[in-house]
């Protein structure tokens, strides 16, 4: 994990009593809070409280896939997406990276199929997630 944190982030660390601005500043209400920001400074993900490791490194591989994203770079996007739904298939992130993982194919191709897969594949993976529910205006449109 920390080669991966190493290899992709500049880590900053601050504690709430020592630098209590900014905490202010990034609107953080509890700990941990993680930022992704881009080149900018510009948030791009967060990740809010505990969670066990490969859930948080699924979260941070989110929180570059959204970077891709912001940035138009869909076929790095895709992968990444794809990686997390690959690596992490039982975790909270899955399905949301399933959901983006064909939004940006539909972005790169602007073929609707892509849409429509993942509306069948989200159904039949993870029925109970609030991206499936999202999806289901694709299920049937051409």
């Amino acid at each position: 994990m920390a080669s991966f944190i190493e290899q992709n982030f500049i880590p900053v660390e601050a504690h709430i009593k020592e630098h209590p601005v900014w905490f202010k500043r990034f609107d953080a209400v509890w700990t941990p809070t993680v930022l992704v920001m881009d080149s900018d400074g510009e948030e791009r993900w967060r990740i809010e409280g505990y969670l066990p490791k490969d859930d948080f490194r699924a979260q941070l591989e989110m929180g570059l896939a959204r970077l891709d994203v912001v940035h138009k770079r869909w076929e790095e996007a895709e992968r990444r997406y794809a990686h997390v739904v690959e690596s992490y298939p039982k975790s909270k992130a899955a399905p949301e990276a399933l959901y983006w993982r064909n939004v940006s194919r539909y972005s790169r191709s602007h073929d609707a199929g892509e849409l429509q897969s993942v509306a069948k594949e989200l159904e039949q993976r993870y029925p109970d997630s609030v991206w499936t529910l999202k999806s289901t205006v694709w299920k049937h449109s051409a």
